[in-house]
């Protein structure tokens, strides 16, 4: 039975969401951490005012439920600005310095992983979460520091668009291995080449679809427009779940249909506000589940893992400056840029969670994501101070200026 204190609950929740995201906002600062934050601090040792119960006791599932929401939809929102095609046009500098990006970071989970003493389920899901860059928290930095034109920008958003791929991948592997609970080799193959084939077929299957999709959405109103992309969503999502396949990926396929769609402007402003609003509680309900007082035993590992993810992601925004003919300076604005970790993270501990693995993982996500959400905007901000600091600043030769008597009477030619 429904708590008669249940909407007020949620009203409270969302209005603390909302005024840490304005004291984020004050601070010019990524929001994720803040919401984890407030989440941890209010969810399990909160104190009760009468009826105002802030650990959430009865609200958590209603609040959990559109936290799950907001995983949908920030999936969704990613296969709607996700470009295959863009992509393979980003060229060769791209290429590499996404493989250089995914291959250092996973086996540096692998590394962490086997110091740690982990399973192989759990050092899978942690190799996932050391690969997975924060799309949101990158895109807000280069913003904020007014980078979006800099030429690095474009190989770090095609690194970003690289990685989301691959992690799209690494999702569908890890739905074979935990989700289905078996520890068959045949059982996890099956699944995931399962998976893998939803994918390639939907991708393939779907986008013949668009045009027929384009004449349901033409000239429909605002409401039926939203209820047909919706349906389409909740439907590719919640069947990818019945055969084992994460929704999150069901919702990235979906968005990656309508991204062919001719209506794609319409679709992403129609969509956005609920990605914000699901997004932000998906964060919060995730700091809901988490015990501070776990923690400890997971913050040396973390900041450990944070910092040989600073150095793999320096390595690989080395690679990608070289091949990109970019200054090498620019290989720490890659770097740091592209540290930065939060909602895939999570994503993929909440898939451990879902399978039960060794509550150690959700500790140690949270530690990781809450230093690199911080530390790796403060970063960039200072990469070229960083890199004068290092390795002084580069050689710039300084021509003599022209006079007007220089111009009118220019050398003659040899």
């Amino acid at each position: 039975m429904l708590s008669h204190t249940l909407i007020l609950e949620v009203g409270i929740a969302v209005g603390l969401v909302a005024l840490v995201g304005l004291i984020s906002n004050r601070l010019r600062f990524s929001v994720i951490p803040f919401f984890i934050l407030i989440g941890m601090v209010l969810g399990q040792h909160a104190p009760k005012f009468g009826n105002i119960d802030l650990t959430f006791t009865e609200s958590k599932p209603f609040i959990d439920f559109m936290g799950r929401l907001g995983v949908l939809f920030l999936l969704f929102y990613l296969g709607l600005e996700f470009s295959v095609s863009r992509l393979i046009k980003s060229g060769k500098s791209i290429l590499t310095g996404g493989t250089f990006y995914v291959v250092l970071n996973f086996c540096s989970g692998l590394l962490v992983g086997w110091l740690m003493g982990l399973p192989f389920k759990e050092t899978m899901v942690l190799c996932g979460i050391m690969t997975s860059s924060s799309t949101a928290i990158v895109a807000k930095v280069l913003t904020d520091l007014k980078r979006t034109a800099n030429p690095e920008t474009e190989v770090i958003m095609g690194m970003i668009m690289f990685d989301d791929l691959f992690i799209a991948m690494h999702i569908s592997f890890l739905s074979g291995l935990i989700l289905t609970g078996s520890s068959s080799f045949w059982t996890v193959a099956g699944t995931s080449l399962l998976a893998l084939g939803f994918i390639l077929a939907f991708l393939i299957l779907g986008r013949k679809l668009v045009p027929a999709i384009d004449k349901v959405l033409q000239d429909k109103s605002s409401e039926l427009f939203i209820l047909v992309i919706f349906a389409l969503l909740f439907i590719v999502a919640g069947f990818s779940e019945t055969i084992h396949v994460a929704e999150a990926i069901g919702a990235l396929m979906a968005g990656l249909v309508l991204a062919e769609s001719q209506y794609i402007k319409r679709i992403e402003q129609m969509v956005l506000p609920f990605k914000d609003f699901f997004g932000a509680m998906f964060f919060f309900s995730f700091g809901l589940s988490i015990d501070p007082m776990s923690l400890g035993g997971a913050v040396m590992w973390a900041a450990i893992a944070a910092l040989v993810t600073v150095l793999c992601n320096v390595a690989s925004g080395y690679f990608a400056s070289h091949f990109a003919a970019l200054k090498k300076r620019k290989s720490v604005d890659i770097g740091f840029t592209l540290a930065a970790r939060g909602e895939f993270s999570i994503i993929m501990a909440n898939i451990g969670k879902a399978g039960k693995l060794l509550p150690v993982i959700q500790s140690f996500v949270v530690v990781y994501v809450l230093i690199l959400s911080i530390v790796a905007p403060l970063l960039t901000k200072e990469s070229r101070n960083i890199w004068n600091a290092l390795f002084g600043k580069d050689n710039v030769e300084n021509k003599p200026l022209k006079t007007l008597s220089d111009l009118e009477n220019p050398p003659p030619k040899s």
